[in-house]
C-alpha cells in the first residue's frame, strides 16, 4: 500500500467555481481517498508540499489520433507498423506532459497501445480507443482520391477507417471493431476536410446505417461517436442515437438547441481548423483539403457560440495531426475567446468524463476518483492562458505518480 499527501492545495475540483483554499488531497494505490482543509499526518507517507498553488483534474482530450504520425493520411497507411507505432509512442507521451491524463482516440488507436500502456511499457494517460472509424465508399473515411483506379477494386481498408456499405456491413464492421476491445465506435456522418472526394457538405451513411452503428454498441454497453461538420448531420446524429457528435462547425441555432435538448454531447475542435489552414501547405495537404478547411473555419466559431449560448454539453478534443500535435493546448485559447475559463475548464474535465461515461472517476478531484491532476502556476480561472503555457504547468499526476515535475 502506497499512501502520497499533496498538501497545501488550492483546488478546482473540476465542478465548482469555488476554490478550496488550503485543502489537501490523499492518495492510496493510485485512488483519491481523502479531500479535506488544513493539515494532516498520516504515518508512513510521503507529503508533497505544493505551496499553494493551483491543483486541478487531469486534463482529457476526448478527439485524439495516437497514430497521425503526418496531416497526409495516405503516408501513414503506407508506413511500416513499427514507424506508425514509435509514432504513437511519442505522441500520447507528449499529451501526457501537456497534462491530458486522459485521450478518447477517434480513429485508429487500437488495443495494443492500451496495453502497453496499461503493462507500464512506456508513460501515457488513460487510453480509450475507437479502433478504425467506419466510413461508407466515397466518404471522409475513404482516402483514395479520385484519379485512384487500383486493380482490384476492394472496399478501402486503412490505418483510421474501414469502408463499410449499407446496415449489414455497418454491423459487421462495428462487431469487429467491438471484438478488438474498441472502447467506443466511431462513424461518419458528412464529408471533412481532409478526404480527397467528398465535399463538406454531403451527407453520409444513411439512418439505417447510423442506427446499426447505434445498436451494436449498445450491446456492448458502449456508445457511437460520430464526425459531424453540418447542421443537418448535426441533427441526423441526435435523431438516430448518437452519443457524441465531433466537430460540428457549421450549425444554425435550431440544431444548436436541438442537441442541448438531447443527450449527447458536442466535441468542437477548433484548433486543428484554424492550423490546418495556416500550415496545410507545409504539412503536405491538397489545395482541395486547404480550401476545405478555410470553408468550416469561417463558421467554426460562431457555431461554438451557438452550442454555448444554448447551454449544449460542450466537450474538449483537438484532433491535431502531425507535427500539430505539439499544440494541443491552442485550444484553450480559442476557445477563450468564445466561452468562459470556468465551462471551458469543465469541458476538459468533469464533462468529458462524463461523455467517456466515467463520472466520478475522472476529471475529478474527490474521493473514490483516479488521481489524476496537476499543478499550474497561476489560475486558468481568471486567466485562461495559464493553462495553456507550458512553463507554468508544475506538476502532472497520473495514477498517484508523477510524471512530469517541475516542482520539486
Amino acid at each position: 500500500m502506497t499512501i502520497t499527501v499533496f498538501e497545501n492545495c488550492t483546488i478546482f475540483d473540476g465542478i465548482s467555481a469555488a476554490l478550496l483554499d488550503n485543502h489537501y488531497i490523499v492518495v492510496e494505490d493510485g485512488v483519491i481517498r481523502e479531500v479535506a482543509s488544513g493539515n494532516t499526518t498520516i504515518p508512513h507517507a510521503h507529503a508533497f508540499d505544493v505551496r499553494g498553488k493551483f491543483v486541478m483534474p487531469g486534463l482529457i482530450d476526448a478527439h485524439f489520433h495516437a497514430y497521425a504520425a503526418k496531416a497526409n493520411i495516405n503516408a501513414v497507411d503506407t508506413m511500416p507498423q513499427a514507424l506508425r507505432s514509435a509514432h504513437a509512442i511519442k505522441n500520447l507521451q507528449q499529451a501526457l506532459q501537456n497534462g491530458f491524463t486522459t485521450v478518447r482516440d477517434a480513429a485508429g488507436g487500437d488495443v495494443g497501445l492500451r496495453l502497453a500502456i496499461d503493462q507500464g511499457l512506456f508513460n501515457g494517460p488513460r487510453f480509450y480507443f475507437s479502433g478504425r472509424a467506419i466510413s461508407q465508399t466515397g466518404g471522409h473515411g475513404d482516402m483514395r482520391a479520385p484519379d485512384h483506379d487500383p486493380l482490384c477494386p476492394c472496399q478501402y481498408c486503412g490505418v483510421f477507417a474501414v469502408v463499410a456499405d449499407g446496415p449489414d456491413e455497418v454491423r459487421r464492421a462495428v462487431r469487429e471493431e467491438l471484438r478488438r476491445g474498441a472502447t467506443q465506435i466511431k462513424i461518419f456522418v458528412s464529408g471533412g476536410i481532409i478526404s480527397p472526394s467528398d465535399p463538406v457538405w454531403m451527407n453520409q451513411m444513411t439512418d439505417d446505417e447510423i442506427v446499426a452503428a447505434v445498436e451494436e454498441a449498445e450491446t456492448r454497453r458502449t456508445y457511437v461517436m460520430a464526425h459531424a461538420h453540418t447542421a443537418e448531420a448535426v441533427l441526423r446524429c441526435v435523431r438516430n442515437g448518437v452519443r457524441s457528435i465531433e466537430h460540428a462547425t457549421i450549425l444554425t441555432d435550431e440544431a444548436a438547441k436541438t442537441v442541448s435538448a438531447s443527450d449527447a454531447y458536442v466535441v468542437p475542435t477548433l484548433a486543428t481548423v484554424q492550423l490546418l489552414v495556416e500550415y496545410g501547405e507545409a504539412l503536405g495537404l491538397s489545395d482541395i483539403a486547404i480550401s476545405k478547411a478555410k470553408e468550416v473555419g469561417e463558421s467554426a466559431r460562431l457555431s461554438l457560440e451557438m452550442l454555448a449560448s444554448a447551454k449544449a454539453k460542450i466537450g474538449f478534443g483537438t484532433d491535431l495531426l502531425g507535427d500539430l500535435m505539439a499544440r494541443q493546448s491552442f485550444e484553450f485559447i480559442l476557445r477563450g475567446e468564445v466561452m468562459k475559463p470556468l465551462d471551458i475548464l469543465r469541458s476538459a474535465t468533469s464533462v468529458n468524463a462524463s461523455l467517456l461515461c466515467e463520472d466520478g472517476n475522472l476529471g475529478v478531484i474527490a474521493p473514490g476518483a483516479y488521481a489524476d491532476f496537476l499543478v499550474l502556476e497561476g489560475n486558468p480561472l481568471t486567466d485562461i492562458s495559464v493553462i495553456a503555457d507550458q512553463r507554468k504547468l508544475l506538476l502532472v499526476v497520473k495514477d498517484g505518480s508523477l510524471v512530469r515535475n517541475e516542482l520539486f
